[in-house]
């Protein structure tokens, strides 16, 4: 009977819609050299979503010819940084001299892993005629054995990244990391993780599955809509955290709005790790991350080469 009554429970999980734990509005704050971000976490109301440290939402921002700011040199070690540009172009360089340039719709995963300096600029002909940036920055949390990893890079362009049409509603669905709609990303990844950006028509639905493991949470780029099992309202620059009750995401685009719902879903299986962090080092304890400091100091990270 014991058997029995675990599968029917099971099977409750795995029908039912995903409730709200919380939703809070994101956090308007500067990064770099004084560029404008909508920051999801880490704030006062979330530290962080296990295995994800932060989301920051940079822009939009419409730079005059000559004003566009972007990330001079600055370290990482100990994770992953994600960078998804839907508006405006990036350099980047690091101290290992890596080199490349991100267009509109592209994404650079980079391993910092053992550490690496970095820097994140917008590209000259970008700063000198200035136009709009926006752009999305999470960083991954890299497993304990995986921390002090060689860091390398994955340049994907936008021509790479499936794009799955959603028939019953006139949406899409692009999925940047991870398996899901039946296409699997080119990214490669340390641990288990979806990373989705979904367009969503006024009056559309969708039901999206995903294992009850996962812990899952949607930032709203634009528009209006409800989430979740309890169909709680939310609209641009709010962050949505789903309980992990159940193995359908519920969200709906409100009717009566005048622009399509669009929003990222992030998902991945947390670590359960400890987390020592201070500002571009995570690491487990307080040693590895005072280790990490002394060891940048004394340039072991490297320069960067202008």
């Amino acid at each position: 009977m014991e058997k029995i009554q675990q599968q029917q429970d099971q099977n409750k999980v795995n029908n039912k819609n995903r409730s709200i734990n919380k939703i809070v509005n994101s956090l308007k704050t500067t990064e770099g050299d004084g560029f404008i971000v909508n920051r999801s976490f880490p704030t006062n109301s979330i530290s962080y979503i296990d295995p994800f440290l932060l989301l920051d939402e940079m822009g939009p921002m419409d730079f005059k010819p000559g004003e566009a700011k972007g990330a001079p040199d600055h370290p990482h070690r100990g994770f992953e940084t994600v960078t998804y540009l839907l508006e405006g172009t990036f350099e980047h360089k690091d101290s290992s001299g890596n080199s490349g340039k991100l267009n509109a719709g592209d994404i650079q995963w980079m391993t910092a892993g053992s550490g690496v300096v970095h820097s994140e600029m917008p590209e000259v002909e970008f700063s000198e005629k200035g136009g709009r940036l926006h752009g999305f920055q999470l960083w991954v949390n890299l497993p304990q054995k995986d921390k002090m990893t060689n860091p390398y890079y994955q340049d994907i362009p936008s021509s790479k990244i499936p794009v799955v049409k959603l028939l019953e509603n006139g949406g899409h669905v692009k999925v940047i990391a991870g398996n899901a709609f039946d296409v699997e990303s080119v990214i490669s990844t340390k641990i288990p993780i979806q990373y989705l950006h979904f367009t969503l028509h006024p009056g559309s639905e969708i039901k999206h599955h995903l294992q009850s493991n996962y812990n899952a949470f949607v930032y709203v780029i634009s528009g209006e809509g409800t989430f979740g099992d309890d169909e709680k309202f939310a609209k641009r620059g709010n962050v949505i955290i789903f309980n992990n009750d159940g193995q359908n995401i519920k969200i709906k685009s409100s009717q009566d709005a005048n622009k399509p719902l669009q929003f990222l879903f992030i998902a991945g299986v947390p670590l359960n790790e400890p987390i020592a962090r201070y500002g571009p080092f995570v690491m487990n304890t307080k040693q590895e991350i005072n280790q990490a400091i002394e060891d940048y100091r004394n340039g072991k990270l490297g320069v960067i080469t202008h």
